[in-house]
């Protein structure tokens, strides 16, 4: 919006050659990041005094850890407080006529929906599992093909006439119209092997990318500021990939697809980055407010629909090994303890209790140790991501 007004103002006076600087994705994005900030520095006590007046507190489950006792009654769904700042701030600072960014910005409200309906329930019905699996599986499934199947094309062509044009021609092929290579499956740390999906392979993996990540961001906010630290981390390194796939000169020197308007993904990087500092703040050890389902299943649908667009799906999966390793380690345990319960008649467990967080927090590590030394790990595994931009 400031973009389209600084351009306006600028046409009408041209000694304002100042305002030049609104053209820049680079300014652009650090003022969004102070945006988004401020506003959640600003607007995150009225937040926190909002949910605890209408009662909105985290319940814990009686099996949990029992140190964790102590936090129920903890206001949540304080993701709307991330949410807020990410979608005043982008739409402020980045350029309207950017489809990615529309794109980013439904996919990561719509999940937040799905989040918000979830953690209502549990509060409103005293019921730690919320909304039922296969309703919030159904919801999810449905933006994320949604989302998928116009990111097919959108990645192959430079406007919104040139996908319906893409869209009509694969349709009257009878859905076998190829996908320029734009649009493949980039292997990190090669230089020219990649592997060419098609529509149908694309939006396959597109779709088990957003919600998988979605997921497993939310499998993994389960301590305070355990989650938030990672999304800020790899958002902002694909925010680097994405200013770098927009741009005709950086994307052919590092041999990255050029996708024009990516960059501007940068944009709601930034913001992503500033509101989950601002919320920070407030979610650090004791935490003052959880983000809830509504900022947890928002913020990993948003990962992974700004990895798909990058091409970076793989890099995500690098970068984001927390996660990964999170809902592996549910997936690992939940099956296991089926197969033997099947077998032997009593279900047995690999960890001590999932996700992956709380079995080390049953070993003996306190709840600082496990958040800090997962940060640091995120860390490590984002410069090895950004690592793969040269060394192939």
């Amino acid at each position: 919006m400031l973009l389209s007004l600084a351009q306006w103002l600028q046409g009408l006076y041209p000694d304002l050659g100042f305002l030049r600087v609104f053209q820049y994705i680079t300014f652009r994005a650090v003022m969004a990041a102070m945006t988004a900030l401020l506003i959640g520095l600003a607007f995150g006590p009225w937040v926190i005094r909002s949910l605890t007046a209408m009662k909105i507190g985290q319940p814990i489950r009686a099996y949990g850890v029992q140190q964790h006792l102590a936090k129920s009654g903890t206001p949540t769904m304080g993701g709307v407080l991330i949410l807020i700042g990410i979608g005043v701030s982008t739409l402020l600072w980045f350029d309207w006529s950017n489809r990615f960014v529309w794109v980013v910005m439904l996919v990561t409200m719509g999940f937040g929906a799905i989040g918000w309906v979830d953690d209502w329930r549990k509060v409103v019905d005293k019921n730690p599992e919320g909304m039922r699996s296969r309703e919030k599986f159904f919801w999810q499934s449905l933006i994320g093909l949604v989302a998928a199947l116009y990111l097919a094309f959108s990645v192959s062509e430079t406007s919104f006439l040139g996908v319906v044009q893409l869209f009509f021609r694969w349709v009257s092929s009878g859905f076998s119209t190829p996908l320029p290579p734009s649009a493949d499956l980039l292997i990190p740390f090669f230089k020219t092997i990649s592997m060419p999906l098609g529509v149908w392979g694309f939006v396959a993996l597109a779709y088990f990318v957003i919600v998988g990540t979605s997921n497993a961001v939310n499998f993994t906010d389960g301590l305070d500021g355990l989650a938030i630290m990672p999304v800020v981390l790899v958002g902002s390194a694909l925010g680097l990939f994405a200013y770098l796939t927009g741009s005709s000169v950086f994307s052919k020197y590092l041999l990255l697809p050029y996708i024009p308007g990516a960059g501007e993904l940068l944009i709601f990087c930034a913001a992503m980055a500033g509101a989950g500092l601002a919320f920070l703040w407030f979610n650090a050890h004791p935490a003052q407010v959880f983000m809830g389902d509504v900022g947890a299943l928002a913020l990993g649908g948003g990962l992974g629909t700004l990895a798909v667009i990058t091409r970076q799906e793989i890099v995500l999966g690098i970068m984001g090994g927390i996660f990964v390793a999170e809902v592996l380690s549910v997936m690992i345990q939940v099956s296991w303890f089926k197969f033997t319960k099947k077998k032997f008649g009593t279900g047995r467990r690999i960890f001590k209790m999932a996700p992956l967080h709380h079995h080390f927090e049953k070993s003996g590590w306190n709840e600082t140790q496990v958040v800090i030394r997962f940060w640091i790990i995120t860390m490590l595994l984002c410069l090895v991501g950004l690592a793969s931009l040269k060394l192939r």
